[in-house]
């Protein structure tokens, strides 16, 4: 064999270096500067104590790029990148406890998509920088004990889809520009310190939660204008008042609602167009509701589950409650309706749960599970009825 050129030499020189040149690249920096100080200032913001050496930030090692994959040991959980290594999409946080403030430079993470701290222990307000996500569809702050007002700008995230900020100690009222989120379709601020009374509601929501706050005012048409997606509403534990009108029923997607535990006075329902309607399930108790039962309730060919228990109702069950075969749940206790209930109720092979009792009825079976607890003493019958034309039970 000849001995190599000088040509053959350069050449083999010449491909190891480019060989040795690739493999340091693979090594480099590959994450935005940006995202990286965003990331370094977000650890820093979070109290060492609160880090478990188990846990998703424990593994934040900057000595090691953020993005580079495979992630063996430094940054194994709670980011992910986008598909070539730069920027973060992804923040998502173990429920490990951590405590600490969220910094105004998470706005750095321009291409974040999905920023979700559930279940730990933030604290202090929510950044107003956090309307520079423009990425952002899901946002999720749940069960922390951040403080504050909800910042007006969020309401500048358009892209976002998802709202949860349940479960902290935010005050102040609803965003009255909440309505420009225009994507968005989940909205979740329940147990809260939230006051006032609702703005207009954004127009593509399937799904709003505003449970167990201190909201008040009456429900206006005007909230609920256009929202013709809406399947769930729970606006249970609030003050609420006024009546409820026929319109709210009357929503053409509408599944559940829960407005219990208000101070609602009256209930107007109308009977759903065509007879078509998707209501499954309507909890009105603990209010202060008076005057009839809404007999077009039995109306709704979907209802399997009705509470109106513990108001002020008077006169009689319909009948037509009796034949609406989808009804399965029945909570009319704590009232004072009188007169017998339908004995369809008691027929055998019913299907009705729920309960009839404390109200002033006669006839109702003692056996039957419908009737406990007890019906009212006479005398409170008698004083309710006082000076109506409604005769209580003998």
């Amino acid at each position: 064999m000849s001995a190599p050129t000088i040509p053959d030499i350069l050449l083999f020189l010449l491909l190891h270096l480019c060989l040795f040149h690739t493999k340091t690249l693979q090594v480099q920096a590959l994450t935005s500067p940006t995202d990286i100080s965003a990331l370094k200032s977000f650890k820093a913001s979070i109290k060492p104590s609160s880090i478990p050496p188990w846990s998703c930030l424990a593994s934040w090692n900057f000595t090691t790029d953020p993005c580079t994959v495979p992630h063996r040991t430094s940054f194994t959980c709670g980011l992910t990148c986008n598909p070539d290594s730069t920027r973060v999409t992804h923040l998502v946080l173990d429920p490990a406890g951590y405590s600490g403030t969220l910094t105004p430079l998470i706005s750095q993470l321009s291409q974040l998509t999905h920023l979700d701290l559930s279940d730990n222990s933030f604290f202090g307000p929510i950044p107003s920088s956090i309307s520079s996500l423009s990425n952002l569809q899901i946002l999720s702050l749940r069960s922390n004990s951040f403080s504050g007002s909800v910042p007006v700008s969020i309401t500048n995230l358009k892209s976002l889809d998802s709202l949860d900020l349940s479960q902290n100690s935010l005050t102040g009222f609803l965003p009255n520009s909440i309505n420009s989120l225009s994507n968005l379709r989940r909205l979740d601020l329940s147990y809260n310190k939230l006051t006032g009374s609702l703005p207009k509601l954004p127009p593509n929501l399937l799904e709003l939660a505003l449970k167990h706050n201190s909201l008040s005012g009456y429900l206006s048409n005007s909230s609920f204008d256009g929202l013709t997606q809406l399947e769930v509403v729970e606006l249970s534990e609030n003050s609420f008042m006024g009546t409820l009108q026929p319109w709210f029923f009357l929503l053409p997607s509408l599944q559940q609602v829960d407005l219990a535990n208000n101070s609602l006075t009256r209930v107007e329902v109308w009977k759903p167009a065509g007879g078509n309607s998707n209501l499954v399930a309507v909890d009105l108790g603990f209010n202060g509701i008076d005057g009839y039962l809404p007999v077009n309730f039995a109306s709704y060919p979907l209802l399997a589950s009705l509470t109106l228990r513990y108001n002020r109702i008077r006169g009689t069950i319909p009948l037509e409650y009796s034949k609406n075969k989808f009804l399965r749940r029945l909570y009319l206790d704590g009232n004072f309706l009188i007169g017998k209930p339908p004995a369809e109720f008691f027929a055998g092979g019913t299907s009705v749960s729920g309960s009839l009792g404390y109200n002033c009825l006669q006839g109702c079976p003692a056996s039957s599970q419908l009737c406990v607890p007890s019906q009212k003493p006479n005398a409170m019958c008698k004083h309710a009825y006082g000076h109506g034309d409604e005769k209580p039970r003998s």
